[in-house]
């Protein structure tokens, strides 16, 4: 491995440590449940679903599970429950 390619890895250690320099903006996916699968999206800083519970409620144990897996990576103030 060359010196350039360790350079690149120490430095992406680096960013991977420094959890301000991330935004998420938008992205899509998509989650195996118990009774199918589901796709999650986020975008706008709003969580949307696909499925029946959070078309009538405005959340899901799918939107829960995504900001549980993505933990302190989302800055406080992100709504979990779309209005």
């Amino acid at each position: 491995m060359g010196s350039a390619t360790i350079s690149k890895i120490e430095k992406a250690i680096q960013y991977a440590h420094e959890r301000d320099r991330f935004e998420f903006q938008d992205f899509a996916v998509k989650i195996r449940g118990v009774h199918g699968t589901h796709t999650v999206t986020y975008r706008d800083k709003t969580w949307r679903c696909d499925c029946d519970h959070f078309n009538g409620q405005g959340n899901c144990s799918h939107t829960i599970a995504c900001e549980k897996v993505l933990g302190e990576m989302l800055p406080g103030g992100i709504p979990l429950i779309a209005h």
